[in-house]
């Protein structure tokens, strides 16, 4: 298997501008948030990025697998931490909808990219 180039994967790109639309929303909540859900947003979303990336230097399709995996499981947290902050009211309906809708796009191209390396083991 040859290693992936990550900055050249359209997962890794668009993991990478959700972090940039989290930072921005995060830096509203209120600040008693400050250590909660701002802190854990932030890390779920470099997380998605970052294990696309480290995953990419494995030798094998399976290891590889693993970390995206594990990328998949940080973008269902910050599905979920997204959803706690539109119930609590931290955030407005548009804003909400435009983020769940990229979240939920990037776990659907995870998602169907692991299945390609699957199917390629």
């Amino acid at each position: 298997m040859r290693r992936h180039n990550y900055k050249k994967l359209q997962i890794w790109n668009e993991a990478m501008d959700l972090i940039d639309e989290n930072y921005l929303f995060t830096s509203t909540l209120p600040d008693y948030e400050k250590y909660g859900l701002r802190t854990q947003m932030n890390r779920c979303a470099v997380s998605i990025a970052s294990n696309i990336s480290e995953g990419s230097s494995k030798r094998t399709n399976k290891h590889f697998i693993k970390y995206l995996e594990d990328s998949l499981g940080s973008a269902y947290e910050l599905e979920t931490q997204l959803t706690v902050c539109f119930r609590q009211k931290f955030i407005s309906d548009e804003i909400y909808l435009s983020l769940e809708n990229k979240i939920q796009k990037l776990q659907s191209k995870i998602s169907n990219f692991i299945d390609r390396l699957e199917s390629n083991q």
